[in-house]
């Protein structure tokens, strides 16, 4: 029971202090959860990906529909790429703080992919994209360590 307490304290302390720059989850390495990140650019729609088509990027594995997205994200990550590594795009605005993000709560925004953590929390995003893109962009490089 000892070592069950201690390993549950080191593995939450673990998860309030450090968080990888890609949100990939608890129990998986995808980024977006496997949906394939250039489809939001070129059919303006979350697209799942395929394991046949697998890159690395920073960290986390990311999942295309296709050999022309994965040749396209390999060309341009930052691009395609998801704004605030995949992370809820309002939390990072809102919140100064990370949260998870569902891939099928997305938009682009002048060129950039945006996730949020639901619907609720989309529309709260809806109401003024710009600034919570400003507030994000101030508040990310100190969540992720980066000042």
């Amino acid at each position: 029971m000892t070592r069950l307490v201690m390993f549950l304290a080191l593995f939450i302390s673990s998860l309030a202090f450090a968080q990888d720059e890609i949100y990939t989850g608890y129990f998986s390495n995808k980024a977006l959860s496997g949906y394939d990140t250039v489809a939001y650019f070129t059919d303006q729609k979350p697209v799942e990906g395929s394991a046949k088509y697998v890159t690395e990027y920073k960290g986390a594995d990311w999942y295309f529909a296709s050999q022309q997205h994965l040749d396209m994200f390999k060309a341009e990550p930052e691009k395609y790429a998801p704004q605030y590594g995949g992370y809820c795009a309002w939390a990072v605005s809102a919140k100064n703080d990370f949260a998870s993000a569902d891939p099928k709560d997305w938009a682009v925004v002048d060129g950039k992919l945006y996730l949020n953590y639901d619907d609720d929390i989309k529309r709260k995003w809806d109401q003024d994209p710009a600034l919570h893109i400003k507030q994000a962009d101030a508040n990310w490089p100190t969540l992720i360590g980066k000042p």
